[in-house]
């Protein structure tokens, strides 16, 4: 399930390797994706819609146009995977510390539920109060204010109580864990979701922000967080920090601006260029990626070439030489 909704489609998804909140169970478009019709440059059109597992007869050509922005060519029509509807679904909200505690709590259940787990998100304070103020049915999940929440599914095929697995998995973590809550009931499941899936329509009714959808190992997720953090305070003072995402595949929304509407627009006209490096530095740093699902692009297009070796882009300029020598698709993107 994808928190975009109607608002997306699978060519879109292809075409940028999207994942979204089930990504743990079922992978992004590169594993979902078996086969491909794709009209390249020249007017040909590859019939790769193939339904094998299993095909090593030579390269995987369909894994060239995934995640190629529409730059090598057009996909009209692909065959994905299909897996059954869950029966069962248990959900969980979880109150925190902080992201390394989300870690520690994610390896936990992984080990404890296994492939049950179907979605795990989190997202800060500063995420949660722009959603509370500004969607309407937002309402804060516990008593007390928490500065990290997850929210987590469990799923499974067979029609069996997953509630009673969940709050027992939850109980017998020992690390931060300072509330949690536990239901099967959609109602409230979907509430607790609403504040997960509310936050970038919250984000857009306060204005524009300087935005990195990037990447980074999960063992890594806290110790990037917590350094970017420190670097952004301490070379702009009162900036506002949102940080929401997918623990499960270490792709965070990492998004900064400043809480008032005229501080911001100059604050973004000035600093966005320094902000990106400071972002970009540490998440090559942590051996991360500067793109995870939204794509490239022009906006990081002049970037790539500092967190790519120059292999990697003689690689890349090289298959859009032979499959668009022109530049025809999509003129002007990633490289």
């Amino acid at each position: 399930m994808l928190p975009a909704g109607q608002e997306c489609e699978i060519g879109g998804n292809l075409s940028t390797n999207a994942g979204g909140i089930n990504v743990l169970r079922y992978g992004t478009m590169r594993d979902l994706a078996l086969g491909l019709e794709v009209v390249l440059p020249d007017g040909r059109i590859w019939n790769g819609l193939r339904v094998l597992r299993k095909d090593n007869s030579g390269y995987d050509l369909k894994q060239l146009f995934i995640g190629a922005e529409g730059t090598l060519g057009i996909i009209t029509a692909a065959t994905l995977k299909l897996f059954p509807r869950p029966q069962a679904v248990a959900t969980a909200c979880v109150g925190l510390r902080d992201p390394a505690a989300a870690v520690k709590l994610f390896a936990h259940l992984r080990a404890v539920c296994g492939d049950r787990i179907s979605a795990f998100e989190f997202f800060g304070r500063t995420c949660l109060d722009l959603v509370l103020r500004h969607i309407p049915g937002a309402q804060e999940p516990f008593t007390r204010r928490h500065e990290w929440l997850a929210v987590i599914d469990l799923s499974d095929v067979l029609d069996v109580p997953l509630d009673k697995s969940l709050h027992a998995a939850l109980e017998g973590f020992s690390g931060d864990i300072e509330k949690f809550a536990v239901t099967i009931d959609r109602e409230q499941a979907e509430s607790w979701w609403k504040l997960r899936y509310g936050i970038s329509d919250a984000q857009k009714l306060e204005g524009i922000s300087i935005k990195h959808d990037i990447s980074v190992p999960v063992s890594r997720v806290a110790e990037f967080i917590a350094q970017a953090d420190a670097a952004l305070h301490s070379a702009y003072p009162g900036v506002r920090i949102a940080s929401f995402g997918h623990i499960g595949d270490g792709n965070i929304h990492y998004n900064a601006s400043m809480p008032d509407p005229a501080q911001n627009k100059v604050f973004i006209e000035r600093h966005e260029r320094d902000i990106n490096r400071i972002v970009y530095d540490l998440v090559a740093k942590s051996g991360g990626s500067i793109s995870a699902e939204h794509g490239v692009g022009q906006l990081k297009r002049d970037l790539i070439p500092y967190y790519k070796s120059e292999v990697e882009l003689e690689m890349m300029r090289s298959i859009k030489r032979v499959l668009d020598p022109r530049g025809l698709m999509n003129p002007g993107k990633v490289i």
